[in-house]
């Protein structure tokens, strides 16, 4: 009897000992699962080592403006800078708000739900990254301009790196598109509030969507499965 009684609370030990591995497992999969979505792109992040020239894409943060801009271009894409190093530390030059750096963290880190992208000049391409750069920094401080326009009183994100690269190339990093040839009419209400009058439909602008896919450009990491597909 003494050695039965003995042997049971090793039998239970044993079988306790046998099943921790799974309740691990289990307890893990419980906290990770709620956060999948976002722990994904996080990784991608992590592995993602920065050179300078990079193009970043990005989702911004739900608003009216954002929904027309990833709505009308069929994009994740809302916003896109361009990668900087400046006295050892990795920043962003883009044009939200007005044109500033920011750095490279904080840029990934305002966007919705880690989505993100990261496009690199080609070979034939790289040896012009610092006049591009040059170009992109004479802006600093230009403010956003809401309304897409190709001029020079104010800028957009896009318009920023494009411009930039043709004036240093004399070609195009993208395809220009017109604002009529987008998905824009459930958002004429966003657009005509913008403009402060009809849709201008004619109006020529580099979408994020056109930039990332410019031939001089090739996809290093992303979040998403897939470069945008062409329309």
């Amino acid at each position: 009897m003494t050695t039965e009684l003995q042997q049971q609370p090793n039998s239970h030990l044993h079988s306790t000992l046998r099943r921790a591995p799974l309740l691990a497992f289990l307890a893990a999969t419980l906290v990770v699962l709620p956060g999948w979505k976002f722990a994904a792109p996080r990784v991608a992040w992590m592995s993602y080592e920065p050179r300078e020239g990079d193009v970043l894409f990005q989702s911004l943060p739900r608003s009216e403006l954002v929904n027309a801009i990833e709505g009308a271009t069929q994009s994740p894409w809302s916003h896109c800078g361009i990668v900087v190093r400046e006295d050892g530390r990795w920043l962003v030059c883009e044009a939200i708000g007005e044109v500033r750096m920011t750095p490279l963290n904080e840029f990934y880190s305002r966007g919705r739900e880690g989505r993100f992208a990261v496009y690199r000049l080609n070979a034939e391409n790289r040896e012009h990254v610092p006049e591009i750069i040059k170009q992109c920094r004479r802006c600093l401080g230009r403010p956003y301009d809401a309304r897409y326009r190709m001029d020079d009183e104010a800028i957009y994100c896009s318009e920023l790196i494009f411009k930039a690269y043709r004036t240093v190339t004399g070609k195009s990093l993208g395809q220009l598109v017109k604002l009529g040839d987008l998905k824009w009419r459930p958002y004429r209400q966003v657009i005509e509030s913008l403009e402060g009058g009809p849709v201008p439909v004619d109006r020529e602008m580099i979408t994020p969507r056109d930039l990332a896919q410019a031939s001089q450009l090739e996809l290093v990491t992303s979040s998403e499965s897939a470069r945008p597909a062409a329309r």
